[in-house]
């Protein structure tokens, strides 16, 4: 089973003043932090060596969740001083990540069946997880994809350019796409124009659509939607 890194740096402008005296993967949903749940569906999966890459306030996930022993987890920190972009935590990170790995993003959550998409990571250097919009989200499709490959990412495309899929938040990554970056602030993005133009960048289709928590209205859709996927651990 490949470790899991989560993104959990964000700072959360659009939640405050929720997040103005906790980080956002902390923000409560339904008396649990948000990362709670994140992590309740990776161990329902069969995950639990996680890594969570923190920043803002990113002490408070660490005094809660400790090492993850409370949840029949193993968890490590890595801290980033100040905002390196995504792919820029990722490098900060390089000493604690294995060659292979799976990246959620802390602040959106996707039920997605890791282990069929780590089955079908193979002959490409990343793998990023997307939905049609059949259930719509907020998201304009941002990616085109042919025979399992990703051949167009822009953001805020629309099927008017032909692309009717969207990013939803979950990835395979080598470890290598970051190793030799000169950069050390850049986005995860920054990445996929090579890795398209060498047909190296994979997609996997999930059903699931993902809810985010960029917003309180958003916030308040994951609460209603979290007592489907955990029935028996939410209070009612």
């Amino acid at each position: 089973m490949r470790q899991v890194v989560i993104l959990a740096g964000g700072l959360g402008t659009r939640l405050r003043p929720l997040t103005e005296k906790v980080p956002k993967p902390m923000v409560p949903v339904n008396d649990q932090p948000f990362l709670h749940w994140q992590l309740l569906d990776l161990k329902a999966q069969g995950y639990t060596r996680v890594l969570l890459l923190v920043a803002y306030l990113g002490e408070q996930v660490e005094a809660h969740f400790g090492d993850g022993s409370k949840l029949g987890m193993q968890l490590s920190y890595n801290y980033e001083v100040s905002p390196m972009g995504t792919g820029g935590a990722i490098k900060n990170a390089l000493a604690k990540l294995d060659d292979e790995f799976i990246l959620l993003n802390g602040d959106s959550f996707l039920h997605a069946p890791l282990r069929e998409m780590e089955a079908a990571f193979t002959n490409v250097d990343a793998m990023v997880s997307t939905y049609d919009n059949h259930v719509p989200t907020p998201v304009i499709p941002n990616i085109k994809v042919e025979n399992a490959r990703v051949v167009g990412y822009e953001k805020d495309a629309g099927p008017v350019k032909g692309f009717r899929e969207i990013d939803s938040g979950i990835y395979i990554l080598k470890k290598s796409l970051v190793t030799h970056e000169a950069r050390d602030t850049f986005m995860l993005a920054d990445l996929w124009p090579r890795l398209i133009q060498d047909g190296r960048l994979a997609a996997f289709k999930v059903n699931e659509r993902f809810y985010d928590i960029g917003t309180v209205e958003r916030l308040k859709e994951f609460e209603e939607k979290v007592r489907d996927y955990f029935p028996n651990s939410v209070s009612h």
